[in-house]
C-alpha cells in the first residue's frame, strides 16, 4: 500500500511516522506546499517522497490513500479532490467546517466504495479502550451523566475558535463511550480579545434518557487540565489524561434513594468503597490508529471513528455556536 500525507505543520510528521512504521505500508508520500517543510521531513525520514503539487498526488495511481493534516477550512475541497480520485482518506478534525460539507463528503465516500476515516486518535489509547471495556462489561452500569474539563494556556488559533478546537476531542470519547446521541445543546462563551472567537466555552448536551453531558473548554486557563468524569449506575470512573501513570481510577462510588413505609420522604443513601486503577495496554494510539485504517481498507469495515462518528460531531459544534449567539437552547 502507498499512502501520502497532506500537510507536514504540527500533525502531519506524526502520520508520516506512524505509516511508516506499519508493515502493509511500501511507500509514504509527503505533499506540502512549503518546500522548506518538505525538506525537513525528507531529512528526518529519507525514504519518503516529497511533492509539493497536491494535482500529482492526485494523478498518481499508485496511491491508494491520503491523510490530510491541514487546517480546518482547506479540508473539504483537498478531501473533496481526494475522494473523487478514488483515494482512501483519513481526515483530521474538525473534518469540515458545516455539517453540509461533511454529508457530502460522506456520500461521495459511500458512492465511491471508499473507506473515509476521522483521525480521532484519542479513542485508540488504552485509557479509552478501558473505559469502554468496563461499560460494555457493565462494570459501570448505565450511565448517568458525562463530564469533561478540557483547559489550558493557549494556543489562540486563528481560524476556529475554542469550541471547534478544543470540543471535539472529548465529543469524540463521548459518541464512542454513550450508546445515544444528543438531543439538544445549550451553550454559553465569551470573547475576551473582541476578535470573534470564544476563547472560554460551556456546553450542555441533554439526552432523551436522564442522561446529561457538560463540557469546559478554554484557551486562558493558567493550569492545563485533561479529565473526563463518567458517572455510572453501578461505579463511577475518572480519566486523567495529564496523568503519567494512573490514567484512569474506577469508584465504588454512588447513591441511592431508599423508601420506608413509616416515612414520607425517602432518603438517600451514599456508598463508599473502593477505588480500582486499572492496568492499561502500553501502545502508541496513532500507531494504533494508522493500523486500523490499512485494516478497514484491505476489508471494507467500518472504522470506528468513520466519518459518520465526525458527522455527528460537526452538527453538535454548529448547534453550539448557534447556543451561543442566541443564548438559547438548540435542538439536534
Amino acid at each position: 500500500m502507498q499512502i501520502c500525507v497532506v500537510g507536514v505543520g504540527y500533525w502531519g510528521p506524526n502520520l508520516v511516522r506512524n505509516l511508516l512504521r506499519q508493515k502493509a505500508v511500501d511507500r509514504v508520500f509527503v505533499c506540502d506546499l512549503d518546500m522548506d517543510k518538505l525538506t525537513k521531513i525528507q531529512e528526518a525520514y529519507p525514504t519518503v517522497e516529497i511533492e509539493p503539487e497536491y494535482s500529482k498526488i492526485l494523478q498518481n495511481s499508485d496511491i491508494d490513500a491520503i491523510a490530510i493534516a491541514t487546517p480546518t477550512s482547506s479540508h473539504y475541497a483537498l478531501a473533496k479532490l481526494a475522494l473523487e480520485s478514488d483515494k482512501h482518506l483519513l481526515l483530521e478534525k474538525p473534518m469540515t467546517s458545516s455539517s453540509a460539507e461533511a454529508q457530502e463528503l460522506i456520500d461521495i465516500a459511500h458512492h465511491r466504495g471508499l473507506t473515509f476515516m476521522l483521525d480521532h486518535t484519542l479513542i485508540y489509547t488504552g485509557a479509552v479502550e478501558k473505559m469502554r471495556e468496563l461499560l460494555d462489561d457493565g462494570t459501570i452500569g448505565d450511565i448517568t451523566y458525562f463530564d469533561s474539563t478540557r483547559i489550558n494556556l493557549g494556543l489562540f488559533r486563528h481560524d476556529q475558535n475554542v469550541v471547534w478546537d478544543l470540543a471535539p476531542h472529548d465529543l469524540s470519547i463521548m459518541l464512542y463511550l454513550m450508546r445515544e446521541r444528543p438531543i439538544a445543546v445549550l451553550a454559553t462563551g465569551i470573547d475576551h480579545l473582541n476578535n470573534g472567537r470564544e476563547d472560554i466555552a460551556y456546553i450542555t448536551l441533554y439526552f432523551a434518557e436522564n442522561t446529561i453531558a457538560h463540557f469546559h473548554l478554554s484557551w486562558i486557563s493558567p493550569i492545563k487540565v485533561r479529565k473526563i468524569i463518567v458517572g455510572g449506575s453501578k461505579k463511577m470512573m475518572v480519566y486523567d489524561d495529564v496523568e503519567s501513570d494512573e490514567k484512569i481510577k474506577v469508584y465504588d462510588k454512588g447513591i441511592e434513594l431508599i423508601t420506608r413505609e413509616d416515612i414520607d420522604d425517602p432518603s438517600i443513601e451514599y456508598r463508599t468503597g473502593d477505588t480500582h486503577t486499572p492496568a492499561l495496554e502500553n501502545k502508541e494510539a496513532l500507531y494504533t490508529e494508522m493500523a486500523h485504517f490499512i485494516e478497514c481498507i484491505q476489508t471494507g469495515t467500518e472504522s470506528k471513528t468513520s466519518a459518520k462518528s465526525g458527522l455527528w460531531i460537526i452538527k453538535v459544534l454548529e448547534a453550539t455556536q448557534s447556543s451561543i449567539k442566541s443564548g438559547k437552547k438548540v435542538f439536534l
